[in-house]
């Protein structure tokens, strides 16, 4: 698909309106204040499915806590999920965990910047790797995530519905500024972010999903059970019921599912978070 002859915005337009907008209105956001790629990653894993204004604290909680990859390899299972509390998909600060260790293990404790190396780490797939390795090593990758999609749906493709990512990536990389893509990803995602609080241009894309509710949720089961474990645990099956208030088939296929993932064990009839 080819932006329609509406689109009459040019490639040099469009990057003049995208700076533009930043020059005003660019967000002051603590992950954007360096350029260590352990300190990115950890903004990008954040990021993942979950809103910038929930990130920020814990963002800056999480650094305090675990400043590098050498004492976040070192820290306890329980430790890294209580610091991750409030963000939801725990299995994320798993990932890191892991990666923490292994980058430590394999890569003397400095993420490496090659794509291939970063897409075998946990977690890490073709966005995140591509993200860390603009953000972090200045390197002019084309990637798309929603408020990327946004900008370029309404500027190229106005009034066009089931657009798809590939005919909105040939533009990404027509538009891309090579020698600071770094500040233009910055700049875009701030000018996406912008239009989504009207009318959301990504609802025009052949891949725009709602996200499911939380509440009554799967997830939000997740999350009550594995708080009350790391906050009054270990706990026996009965008193884990006690503690959440209510016991259905929801609370027991989430625990069968952090059991499954690894982040609750059961040992001797009692439940605990895994050390």
């Amino acid at each position: 698909m080819t932006p329609p002859d509406s689109a009459s915005i040019s490639i040099a337009q469009f990057r003049t309106k995208v700076y533009a907008h930043y020059e005003l209105h660019g967000r002051d956001l603590p992950w954007r204040h360096t350029t260590d790629p352990y300190r990115i990653l950890i903004a990008e894993v954040m990021l993942q499915q979950t809103q910038v204004a929930r990130v920020k604290d814990k963002y800056e909680a999480f650094i305090e806590r675990f400043p590098n990859f050498a004492s976040l390899s070192h820290a306890g299972t329980s430790d890294v999920l209580r610091m991750w509390q409030g963000l939801g998909y725990n299995r994320r600060a798993m990932h890191l965990h892991i990666i923490a260790k292994r980058v430590c293990e394999e890569y003397a404790g400095r993420l490496p910047q090659v794509k291939e190396q970063l897409l075998t780490l946990p977690g890490v797939g073709p966005y995140t790797a591509a993200a860390v390795r603009t953000f972090a090593f200045n390197e002019p990758e084309v990637f798309i995530e929603t408020n990327i999609r946004a900008a370029y749906l309404h500027e190229f493709f106005p009034g066009v519905h089931n657009v798809r990512d590939r005919d909105i990536l040939s533009l990404v990389e027509q538009t891309l500024d090579r020698l600071e893509p770094r500040r233009w990803y910055q700049a875009l995602m701030d000018y996406g972010a912008t239009l989504k609080d009207g009318i959301n241009p990504s609802r025009r894309s052949a891949h725009h999903r709602l996200q499911g509710r939380f509440e009554g949720s799967r997830r939000e089961a997740r999350g009550a059970i594995l708080r009350a474990l790391l906050e009054d645990g270990p706990l026996t099956r009965p008193d884990l019921a006690t503690r959440l208030g209510a016991w259905d088939t929801r609370f027991a296929d989430a625990l069968e599912s952090l059991q499954r993932d690894g982040l609750v064990l059961e040992r001797d009839s009692i439940l605990l978070v895994a050390s």
